[in-house]
């Protein structure tokens, strides 16, 4: 007999799945979760719980699945995922927040498309697949086969799409994530579909595949767009991985919530199979978030590297995921511009992942006018309207020049020089960019605030220390966009350990490398291109950058990160040729670092005391040498 909760938790489910899968979702993933988890627990048979997708009873343009699209079971804990794992070779793909669709071709042609709707039946949207851009109308004289990705909108075409959409007097939509499902399910205007993006992650035809991987590089082969994948020996060198995904939830230009993983070895597949709501062989790692309502003080608009101005909403203190909130992310000018937001304004905001906090809508509106600043808050130029981008084009605006030179002081490890330290060597005319840091004599640092020989003396030193730097730090200080420390170490592996073979790469090399997909890889190369004078002062100058001892990719140190600091009983250089040697990779200082490195007990380091706060492991040479035997 059913009990009255277990009555409410399926009425609950049918309720927001409803809601989920016509864009008008109310919670959240992680509440939606915790109620499927709930009568699970109550009922573990329950047929709700089977459901997959939602059913629409109106509609009248219902297709079949050949093999069903299930649902993916989930884990929002890195222990349960690294359990799951097990010694499993696996492949990673970021998890897009969108709409799941089937691709049916025959002899090259598309001839259906159709959503995942319950499963086993789906929407027939084969005339809106026409309008996206993504999704290829014709892919060579192939036989009979399915695709299936993702439908999504990406954050510059939401906007573009939201102003078309009020001036053909139709309602603005709400959200990324509930446009995409809407579009999917109107009647009319479906060439406003021509906004949204599509990327593939799966193939199903008579083609035999050994790996999962093959699968994603035989659709890109084809003309799809895939997502950028990793491939990872255990559940152990996830971690880099996972923080890249928490870093694109912030800063990515379309939403997702978490990663897909999946066993790389399609027989164990087969072996496993599936339940009636999801594959044994595939699981979604997603993060927990929690939503508050929160008040607009006042929005701040700050200037980066590259010269976009990035808004943060003041908000009266609110504490979300155990932390006390003061500052959130407003993503863009865009989205300031499309909700209109301004002081007073009541707003939804979400932290996931102990990412920094961000906006999701507008809750309440406030009497008062919507502004944007029209000039650069730090050097009074002009600004430009770039799609969804507020754009200061000064070259020399002192904001840009600071940031550039903050990222290198970090990422070359150049110890003792603050925010603070560099603000004085800015205003005293001593430090105009990152060159100037070396150009820099012993007697320049006794013109600052409370600075003696003593500490002249090391902040000289610590400035020339950072004079040689490998290829993989190097290419992170001086800023090229879309290049972690990860992404950097895996197109070194494959032999551009040069600052000349960097330079020469091109777009058709970089898809060679694992996991680069076009688009990023023309985005980093004009960075590089642009960067090339910087690089030519800097070694006028008297910088080094080493040849790379590439990591061997395997070893007791696959999948972690290091940072050394202090007095070590050999040099420096030989460590880190130990760490790469097996598997592990060198990198600064942040809360994603696996171990800093140093026999000082209670250091004044900048490292040291970073690393402190950050509560990353701390580890003395002994034991790096113990970790090294395995």
């Amino acid at each position: 007999m059913k009990t009255a909760r277990i009555q409410e938790l399926e009425k609950l489910i049918l309720h927001h799945k409803e809601l989920y899968y016509t864009g008008h979702a109310e919670i959240s993933d992680e509440k939606y979760d915790k109620l499927e988890s709930e009568l699970k627990s109550l009922d573990p048979e329950n047929p709700v719980l089977q459901l997959v997708g939602f059913k629409q009873a109106e509609s009248t343009a219902k297709v079949e699945h050949q093999r069903k699209m299930l649902s993916l079971d989930k884990t929002y804990d890195e222990t349960d995922l690294a359990k799951w794992i097990g010694k499993h070779e696996v492949v990673s793909v970021f998890k897009i927040d969108g709409s799941s669709c089937s691709l049916i071709y025959e002899n090259g042609h598309l001839v259906t498309a159709k959503t995942r709707g319950d499963g086993q039946f789906g929407e027939n949207i084969t005339k809106k697949a026409v309008f996206i851009p993504d999704i290829p109308k014709h892919v060579g004289n192939k036989g009979r086969f399915e695709v299936r990705g993702e439908v999504y909108c990406i954050e510059k075409n939401f906007f573009t799409l939201s102003k078309e959409m009020q001036d053909m007097g139709l309602e603005a939509p709400t959200s990324q994530r509930n446009i995409v499902a809407g579009l999917l399910g109107r009647k009319e205007n479906i060439q406003l579909c021509r906004h949204l993006s599509f990327q593939a992650f799966d193939i199903i035809d008579d083609e035999v595949f050994s790996k999962e991987h093959q699968k994603l590089d035989s659709l890109k082969g084809l003309g799809f767009i895939t997502p950028d994948y990793e491939i990872h020996k255990s559940g152990k060198d996830l971690k880099e991985r996972i923080a890249e995904a928490k870093t694109f939830m912030s800063s990515g230009d379309y939403l997702i919530d978490g990663l897909v993983v999946v066993y790389d070895d399609l027989k164990l597949h087969a072996e496993l199979g599936e339940t009636s709501h999801h594959p044994r062989y595939k699981i979604a790692f997603k993060f927990a978030g929690e939503t508050k309502v929160a008040k607009i003080n006042e929005i701040e608009w700050g200037v980066s590297r590259n010269g976009t101005l990035t808004p943060v909403a003041l908000i009266e203190p609110t504490e979300l995921s155990g932390a006390m909130i003061g500052r959130v992310t407003l993503h863009n000018f865009g989205m300031v511009q499309n909700f209109q937001l301004k002081a007073g304004d009541k707003i939804e905001i979400i932290r996931s992942g102990e990412v920094i906090p961000k906006f999701l809508g507008v809750v309440e509106r406030s009497n008062g006018e919507y502004t944007h600043p029209t000039n650069c808050p730090s050097c009074a130029s002009k600004l430009v309207i770039q799609d969804i981008w507020l754009q200061c084009e000064n070259d020399i605006c002192p904001a840009k020049i600071k940031e550039e030179i903050l990222n290198y002081i970090f990422k070359a490890n150049i110890e003792d020089v603050s925010d603070k330290r560099l603000d004085e060597m800015i205003n005293k005319g001593i430090v105009a960019g990152i060159p100037d840091l070396y150009r820099l004599k012993h007697d320049d640092f006794l013109l600052l605030d409370k600075v003696k020989d003593k500490l002249a003396t090391k902040m000289f030193d610590n400035i020339q220390k950072t004079k040689h730097q490998s290829l993989a730090q190097f290419i992170s200080a001086i800023g090229v966009e879309g290049v972690s420390i990860a992404k950097s170490e895996k197109i070194i592996a494959q032999g551009y350990n040069t600052l000349e073979k960097i330079q020469d790469l091109t777009v058709d090399k970089m898809l060679q490398i694992e996991g680069f997909a076009e688009k990023s890889s023309e985005s980093i190369l004009a960075s590089l291109r642009k960067k090339r004078p910087l690089i030519d002062e800097l070694l006028s100058v008297g910088v080094v950058v080493k040849a790379d001892e590439t990591s061997s990719g395997e070893g007791p140190l696959k999948g972690l990160s290091f940072c050394l600091t202090g007095a070590l009983s050999q040099p420096r250089p030989q460590i880190e040729k130990l760490i790469k040697q097996n598997g592990g990779i060198i990198a600064g200082v942040s809360k994603n670092l696996s171990y800093l490195v140093t026999n000082d007990e209670d250091s004044t380091s900048s490292k040291y005391v970073k690393a402190t706060s950050l509560k990353v492991p701390i580890i003395k040479e002994d034991q790096l040498m113990k970790m090294l035997e395995g």
